[in-house]
């Protein structure tokens, strides 16, 4: 046992000494001991309950004969943090939760960790921690939020951020929003659509990070509690027989995670997380494996921001095993991959059944034929964009329109709200990319406005930038190279004609290459946004999106 090197010996002393200072006992030192990571803070609503699951989880781990030491770890709230300086912070902070669970289980020489996220990038930050750290590991995430019920309609946030586009238009007052406002968030837990919480949560278990009902349980479930109980005591079992991460995360795992997330429809966020996690296990996982795996994998499910069910129903029609078992029946899943379970993924779906066919479709009839995202190629992205082709409506599958170029955001967002927007346009926001942004912020308010606004069937958005899970319409983010990179992206002038082909993989702005060079050779980069503290290293050292958004070396 790793702990061993600090509580064993006539040199180790001191330690125990330490140890003892905690209120240990000599009988709970020499127990393995088990690094509880617990992502709780009172500012993120999906771990403000994260204490009960932690409290869960070392009872788990005590009843299996271990000893739980909880450390935190950080966690930002993407829908607290959309549209201002925050969210410059949220795509970023993946690195430092890695980079600090690290230092803690290295410092302090745990034998095993039970990880303990739930929002956006505290789920793939840990994934990175554990397949780096390779020590055995399980997790157990917050789970999902219940929706909101108003004027009875079920609601989530994005109902709150669309609701911003129609009191902007007049289709909706500021009492209503008011009101609107105490409905559409009524727990604790992540937000309850597919959005990018709990598409990872649920490609954790895909992945074989997490127990069965990891990614779909409802937060204020009891079965929440039990599972972690589960959990704990699971991580002292794969702690016995020796089952470590890279044991279970495989490349073929990761194809695992792209089947699944092509049939729900994840988040496009899945898009830099995926490759970041495969980049810890020694993997390079292309975007072209996106269209390769996609186009053989049909959409089953259309859960919200492109449907209307949550993933609350998604729960009750049998959740991400169900999804894999119809996956699986039909070769379109490796059900021979090790999970945390301690068996396969075939053993895990022996008892499973779909219990909603119209929630969970069969491979036989999917919403389409092929998956819920897609990557575009063109002059535009010759490195890879991304868009959710699941919430995109078949209006604007392909699409040529005039560009409407702005430097950020908020630019952006203002043009958008103040009705200068027409239908037709192809809004371009750049200059928001990892390096360039810098952080790659999430443009969840220009899309929800112009869904609120009726002109998500109308009117494209490209950006450097990326979409929170909760996106939906002609949303393309991830252009890659980004502008602040010399991308074409910042070569696009005020009404050059954009051509989007979502089914052929196409995005093209229709200028000439003489025109193009003429611009290049005026462009120059932009001064940074930041300059001092956390971002300003970050982005110096971070890749393209193309590559996951990763800080390599």
């Amino acid at each position: 046992m790793p702990s061993k090197v600090m509580k064993e010996g006539l040199e180790k002393a001191p330690h125990r000494s330490l140890l003892k200072a905690l209120g240990l006992t000599n009988d709970e030192i020499n127990r393995p001991l088990v690094g509880i990571v617990n992502a709780y803070n009172e500012v993120v609503p999906g771990h403000i309950h994260l204490n009960q699951i932690t409290e869960a989880v070392k009872a788990g781990v005590r009843m299996a004969g271990g000893t739980p030491l909880e450390f935190p770890a950080i966690a930002v709230c993407d829908g607290i943090a959309m549209n201002h300086e925050g969210m410059r912070y949220s795509l970023a902070s993946r690195e430092l939760i890695a980079d600090s669970i690290e230092i803690m289980a290295k410092a302090h020489a745990f034998d095993a960790l039970v990880f303990i996220p739930n929002c956006d990038k505290n789920v793939p930050g840990m994934l990175m921690a554990a397949a780096r750290l390779n020590l055995p590991s399980v997790f157990v995430s917050g789970g999902p939020m219940l929706p909101g019920d108003h004027r009875g309609k079920k609601v989530t946030l994005t109902t709150m951020f669309e609701a911003v586009g129609k009191v902007s238009v007049g289709t909706m007052t500021m009492g209503e929003l008011e009101e609107l406002e105490q409905d559409a968030c009524p727990t604790c837990g992540s937000c309850a659509g597919m959005f990018t919480a709990n598409s990872m949560n649920c490609l954790t278990e895909v992945l074989g990070m997490g127990l069965p009902g990891n990614g779909t349980i409802p937060a204020v479930y009891s079965a929440r509690i039990r599972l972690a109980k589960e959990a704990g005591m699971k991580v002292m079992e794969l702690l016995e027989k020796d089952i470590r991460p890279l044991d279970i995360m495989k490349p073929q795992s990761f194809r695992n995670a792209l089947a699944v997330d092509m049939a729900m429809g994840c988040s496009t966020n899945t898009a830099l997380h995926l490759p970041a996690i495969a980049h810890e296990i020694g993997m390079k996982l292309d975007l072209e494996l996106v269209n390769e795996i996609s186009r053989v994998t049909p959409h089953l499910c259309k859960l919200a921001p492109a449907g209307d069910t949550t993933v609350i129903e998604l729960h009750e029609a049998g959740g991400v095993p169900a999804v894999m078992k119809e996956l699986a029946d039909n070769n379109l899943l490796d059900d021979s991959m090790l999970t945390v379970t301690g068996g396969t993924i075939r053993d895990n779906l022996k008892n499973v059944v779909v219990k909603d066919s119209s929630l969970i479709r069969p491979v036989s009839n999917p919403h389409s034929p092929d998956g819920g995202l897609a990557v575009l190629w063109g002059n535009l992205a010759p490195e890879g964009a991304v868009v959710k082709r699941g919430a995109v409506d078949p209006a604007m599958l392909v699409h040529e329109g005039p560009a409407r170029v702005f430097d950020s955001e908020e630019e952006a967002v203002d043009a958008i709200l103040n009705k200068k927007i027409r239908p037709g346009d192809v809004v371009v926001i750049r200059y928001e990319g990892p390096k360039g942004g810098p952080g790659m912020r999430e443009m969840l308010t220009p899309t929800s406005a112009l869904t609120g606004m009726g002109l998500d069937d109308k009117v494209a958005l490209i950006t450097d930038g990326r979409f929170s899970g909760a996106s939906r319409g002609a949303a393309i983010g991830h252009v890659s190279p980004e502008a602040a990179l010399g991308g074409l992206i910042g070569l696009v002038e005020e009404g050059d004609l954009i051509k989007i082909d979502i089914p052929n993989h196409s995005l093209n702005v229709a200028v000439g290459e003489e025109e193009l060079a003429r611009r290049r050779e005026k462009w120059q980069a932009p001064a940074p946004r930041i300059t001092r503290g956390y971002m300003a290293k970050y982005a110096k050292l971070v890749t393209s999106a193309s590559m996951g958004a990763i800080i390599d070396g």
